[in-house]
């Protein structure tokens, strides 16, 4: 009975440098695909729902701001497992991949209409989901190199009161000065 105790002890110990609850690089990346995938799926309905009562490109906007917000939560807690919720920070630097990403689509688009006049829908479509997937795969590791590394989770709140200890003298100092 005593072994099987020993490995629980020993492979909870504290020199193993990824908690439990923060999940390996593959299985990140599966989570960031379903999170990603799935918030994407449910806006593309939500977007045609939304343009019922306002314009087509401000439901689209709306949407992508929501579904952007969500995602950067989502990823935080659950596909980077950071254990707690993004910042101002992390929403910022979320968006800003985004954002690039949004732009690696949209320039291959753009380089494959300025090399084939008009391309087929088949081809538009390739394209466009391997600049998706690239994108894809370059925004993951950003969000997990940088954005939730957890690098950032020993920042203190601001407005937090960080009391350092007093410094001391020397003995010798002390009696000397008497």
């Amino acid at each position: 009975m005593e072994p099987q105790t020993a490995d629980r002890t020993t492979s909870k110990s504290p020199s193993t440098p990824r908690s439990s609850s923060t999940p390996g690089p593959l299985a990140s990346f599966v989570r960031f695909v379903v999170c990603g995938g799935g918030i994407g799926v449910l806006s593309s309905f939500a977007v045609p729902l939304v343009a019922l009562t306002m314009p087509w490109t401000m439901a689209n906007a709306l949407i992508t701001v929501a579904a952007t917000l969500l995602c950067t939560e989502l990823h935080a807690l659950f596909t980077f497992g950071t254990g707690r919720r993004p910042g101002l920070r992390g929403h910022l630097q979320s968006s800003g991949s985004a954002a690039a990403a949004y732009g690696v689509t949209c320039g291959a688009m753009f380089l494959l209409h300025a090399v084939q006049s008009s391309p087929d829908m088949l081809t538009e479509q390739a394209v466009y989901l391997s600049a998706s997937a690239l994108a894809g795969i370059g925004r993951f590791l950003v969000l997990r190199l940088f954005v939730f590394t957890g690098a950032h989770k020993s920042r203190r709140p601001y407005g937090t009161v960080v009391t350092l200890p007093r410094p001391t003298l020397p003995r010798a100092a002390v009696s000397t000065a008497c």
